[in-house]
């Protein structure tokens, strides 16, 4: 079963009831204590799942909650970098949703700028379902998404002479050293040599498929491993497309180590580190410095 990190407004009463006891705290010592009593069962590879720009996303969840309760009255900051619960947060029986945040006339404020609050637009689910950090992960995943489908279509159709060249100057980009093109005629299968050391001691082959529909073979593995000579048992098979079970039983099982990467791994390593795809804007997202506001 896989497990979900809280929505920011699935913080609203975990925030309030580490609070009900009316201490004053710390921001980072609350969201310490929402952790540690309701998601510390949580696999840790979850509880550690980072924003795009870096944060960890439980505690940006959580901090999203205490703005909203904060707006909703619910909760106030006494001192700099503290919270405390209020006597409306005290007063709160029932389980807070976001609902009935939303029908707060103090919460519309937390979402209209002042020429829009006289106004009758309104705001769709989807954006109260979702912090604003949320939301921008989101578009970042969907335009990541489909660069990638682009840059895969892309590479599907381009000569494939020129995808071998765009293999082997992936590799490099990742820091395996200089290579070196084989000939074009009897390679033998064999489409470039790396060297992993400036000597040229330890030597990765490379083999590149640019196919469109048809999935690498176990044949197709087995020539590439009889192509590679006596003087390195490293090689690299990569295609546009999939590898069929057959080929893939066949790199694990055999003496030399093939490493297999199909389409999908190809343009993730492609997008990582920036070969074929542009850097076309670069957002800039702020936050509170917290410590900037502690007293020295």
């Amino acid at each position: 079963m896989n497990i979900e990190l809280p929505k920011f407004h699935e913080t609203f009463n975990p925030i309030l009831d580490i609070l009900s006891d009316k201490e004053i705290i710390h921001t980072r010592e609350m969201q310490k204590r929402v952790i540690e009593k309701y998601y510390s069962h949580f696999p840790i590879e979850v509880l550690e799942e980072k924003t795009k720009s870096g944060e960890i996303l439980i505690n940006n969840r959580i901090a999203w909650g205490k703005s909203y309760l904060k707006k909703g009255g619910y909760i106030h900051y006494p001192t700099r970098g503290h919270v405390q619960i209020t006597e409306k947060g005290i007063n709160q029986k029932s389980i807070l949703n976001l609902k009935e945040l939303e029908n707060e006339s103090s919460m519309f404020d937390f979402y209209q700028t002042e020429n829009e609050k006289n106004s009758t637009i309104q705001i769709s689910n989807p954006i109260y379902n979702a912090s604003p950090q949320d939301l921008i992960d989101e578009g970042f995943d969907q335009i990541e998404k489909e660069v990638k489908n682009e840059l895969l279509e892309r590479l599907k159709n381009i000569d494939p002479y020129y995808f071998e060249k765009v293999v082997l100057k992936l590799l490099k980009k990742m820091g395996y050293g200089e290579f070196k093109e084989t000939p074009k005629s009897g390679d033998g299968g064999i489409d470039g040599i790396i060297n992993e050391d400036k000597l040229g001691l330890d030597k990765i082959y490379i083999q590149a498929k640019r196919f469109n529909e048809n999935k690498v073979r176990e044949k197709d593995i087995r020539n590439f491993i009889g192509a590679m000579s006596g003087d390195t048992n490293k090689g690299v098979f990569v295609t546009t497309s999939l590898f069929d079970i057959g080929a893939i039983e066949k790199a694990k099982n055999a003496h030399h180590k093939i490493i297999l990467i199909d389409g999908n791994k190809l343009v993730d390593l492609m997008h990582e580190y920036n070969v074929g795809v542009q850097i076309k804007q670069v957002y800039e997202v702020k936050h509170l410095d917290e410590d900037f506001f502690i007293e020295q």
